[in-house]
């Protein structure tokens, strides 16, 4: 499967396929903000079976590295998929997604239908 570009309002979507390699590296994140500027995108959605057990392991780095270069790039990033099972667990991913939620940078979405429920009440910027 190709990865997808959508618009949900006024927001240009790349979102990247559900199979392959995990994403795991900033140089992972600087490509994918290359691909989404090549097609338009303003915005990244990436699935979450993209993403290893690590990304979800705050204290490996793993997330913080790679969701870095999207803040430092000016790319909005959406993690989709339900991942309340590792919320669960981990009452320090629990506080990051909560905080990460309140902004604009980085956004964690069950689906896209809440992901276009975000964008219509906080369109990017």
């Amino acid at each position: 499967m190709a990865p997808k570009v959508y618009q949900i309002g006024t927001a240009f979507i790349f979102e990247p396929e559900t199979e392959g390699p995990p994403f795991l590296t900033s140089d992972d994140a600087v490509s994918l903000i290359g691909e989404a500027r090549s097609s338009g995108a303003t915005l990244v959605a990436i699935p979450i079976s993209r993403l290893n057990d690590d990304f979800f392991r705050l204290r490996t780095g793993v997330a913080g590295a790679f969701l870095q270069k999207f803040v430092m790039y000016g790319v909005q990033v959406v993690i989709l998929g339900n991942i309340d099972e590792a919320v669960t667990a981990s009452i320090a991913l629990r506080d990051f997604v909560r905080e990460s939620n309140r902004g604009k940078a980085i956004w964690f979405c069950r689906d896209e239908t809440e992901l276009a429920n975000r964008l219509e009440t906080e369109p990017p910027a």
